[in-house]
Order: structure tokens, then sequence, then C-alpha cells
């Protein structure tokens, strides 16, 4: 009896330690442990800044990958990898092939609702999964330092009386961001903006044009003007946050706003996973990345770079999206532009 007794123990241990290898071994990602609910990464991180180095995805991607290790926030390794080209769509294109991975991430901006409504991309915020948006940063309208308006009012009475008689140049393609923005904020306003001329550079060359002469305004982000306010080659006419930027020379900048131009226009940054990520991934970096934006040490890098707050989770990053996709979607109809 006693024997019989011990070997039904025994199988009874052998069924409970079955099944708790087996429980563990499907609980298990390739690239995360699921095992308690809760996922953490189990191999380095990677983020997509789908373009080169400097510009303002590849020194957020950096500057949050950089701060998200020295603050232990995230101990796992965080690498940065620019894929330039087909103004984002080329980086876009390779993390929608990596499908269910919980450690392949990207940084965006508007571009990504702008390119895809070009018919430049077969990938829209749709495709992917939006993890966390972190900062917002502006545009800046600016001119050489000779020139004879030395306001947005007197700029925008010379553009209504003949909007083709002036020259907007920028870094990005018709339809995209510095397009974009310079004509949200001229049609509000009261511009003819179907007849304003564009000119894109995208080979570097648009401040030069603009010192110059070959065009007549820069459209562009607010960092790329200080240094060449500081040394007295332009003027910044306008910016289009809603209130003036806080830092030495930004402070400087005046508002559309307060020019009476009831207008914005925000570059926010933000990232995003592959489709199909795993929801216990997607709460743990909302919860990395909102502690990374509440942080001190990032609100010093947000001062340094002219940044402004812009914390979203996973869902209000979502609806964000949405709104700005039918926002962005009707302007460019009025200016015959997209699919």
């Amino acid at each position: 009896m006693k024997k019989l007794l011990s070997l039904l123990v025994l199988v009874l241990l052998m069924v409970i330690a079955s099944a708790c290898s087996g429980g563990s071994e499907e609980a298990s990602g390739s690239d995360g442990d699921t095992s308690s609910g809760d996922w953490s990464p189990e191999q380095p991180i990677e983020i997509v800044s789908p373009s080169g180095a400097g510009g303002g995805w590849d020194t957020t991607a950096r500057m949050v990958g950089k701060t998200f290790n020295e603050t232990g926030i995230i101990e796992q390794d965080i690498g940065v990898v620019n894929k330039p080209g087909g103004g984002g769509a080329v980086g876009w294109a390779s993390i929608a092939e990596k499908e269910g991975s919980n450690t392949d991430l990207f940084v965006s901006s508007p571009p990504i609702l702008l390119v895809p409504l070009n018919g430049q991309s077969e990938y829209g915020h749709e495709d992917f999964t939006p993890l966390s948006n972190m900062i917002a940063d502006y545009a800046a309208f600016a001119v050489a330092a000779d020139a004879k308006w030395d306001n947005l009012n007197e700029l925008f009475a010379d553009m209504k009386e003949d909007p083709s008689s002036i020259t907007v140049v920028g870094a990005s393609s018709p339809g995209s961001m510095d397009h974009v923005q310079f004509m949200k904020i001229a049609k509000a306003a009261g511009v003819d903006v179907t007849k304003v001329k564009y000119v894109s550079d995208q080979d570097g060359g648009a401040l030069t044009a603009l010192l110059n002469g070959s065009v007549d305004v820069f459209s562009t982000g607010v960092a790329e003007t200080v240094e060449q306010v500081k040394a007295g080659k332009i003027k910044v006419l306008a910016v289009t946050s809603e209130e003036r930027l806080e830092g030495e020379v930004l402070s400087d900048f005046p508002t559309a706003i307060e020019q009476g131009v009831d207008a914005t226009f925000v570059n926010w940054r933000g990232f995003f996973g592959p489709p199909n990520m795993d929801e216990a991934a997607v709460k743990y970096y909302e919860e990395k990345f909102k502690k990374l934006s509440d942080s001190e040490e990032f609100a010093d890098i947000r001062k340094n770079y002219g940044w402004s707050e812009m914390y979203m989770n996973s869902e209000e990053y979502k609806t964000f999206l949405d709104d700005q996709k039918k926002e962005i979607q009707g302007l460019l109809d009025e200016l015959g532009i997209g699919k």
C-alpha cells in the first residue's frame, strides 16, 4: 500500500512539473519574457531613424535611447540605425517586415501622414503600432536679414495682393512638411495658397537660395534658424507654436498667433513599433516613455533643443494621428496634391 501511494505521489509531481514547464515555454516570446503577464526585453532594442544622421528624427532617437540607458529606465542595450530614403518610407518599410517583433521601433513625425497621402509610400501610420509621442517641435518662417518684411502680416499682405510673386523654399518635397506647415498658416491668414510658389530643395541648398535672393521665404524647423539669426544673416518672422518658445534667441521669435493669425503647426515626434506587437510590450513601452518624459534628464534635453513636452500614450496617439490625417488631407486636397 505504501509503495502504491508513493508511486501515485511521484506521478502527480511529474504531471505538475510537466505542466509548469509547458506553460513557461508558451508564455516566453523570442524577444522578451511574458511569463508573469508582463513583458521586458531579453535582447537589444533597435530604433530606426528613417533619415540620415543629424536631423530631427536622428537626434530624437539618439537622445531617447541614450537617456533611457543613462537613467536606467531601460537597462537593455538600445541602438539607433539610420535608414534614409523616400521621406521616411524606406525606414518604415523595414519595420513593416518585422511584424510581431517587440524590440524593433522607429521614430516618426508628420511625414508618416503626409508621405502616404502624397502616394509616395504604401505604408501609413495605421500599418504600425503607435507607442508614445514624446515631443513637440515647431516651424519657423525666415527671410533674409535685409528683406523688406519685418513681420508676418507684412509678408502676407504682399502675398494676398499677388501670391505668385513670392517664392517659398523648404527642404521637403511638395505636399510634405515644410510645404504644408507654411500653407496652413498662410491659408489661415487669408492667402490664396493655390497660387503660392513653393520650391523644394532637398540637397541642403535652401538657406543658400534664401541668402542669394533666389527665393523669398524659408519654411523650416525652429532649430535650423537659431545660428543664422545669431550670425545676423536671417530674421524669423514667425514660429508656429501657441506661445513663445523659451531659450536664448528662441524667446525673441514672435508666434503667428500673436500677430493675429489663428493657427499653429506642431511637428510632433514619437515612437512606433511593427504591426501586431504584444499588448504587454506596448504597455511596457508606454510606461517607460512616460517615465522618460517626466524625468529631469529629458527635460534638460528638451530645453537644449527647443522642444516642448507632448507625451501621449498608445491610444491617445492613435486618436491624435487619425484626426491629424483628416485635417492634412483637406489641405492637400485644396492644394491639388495627393492621391
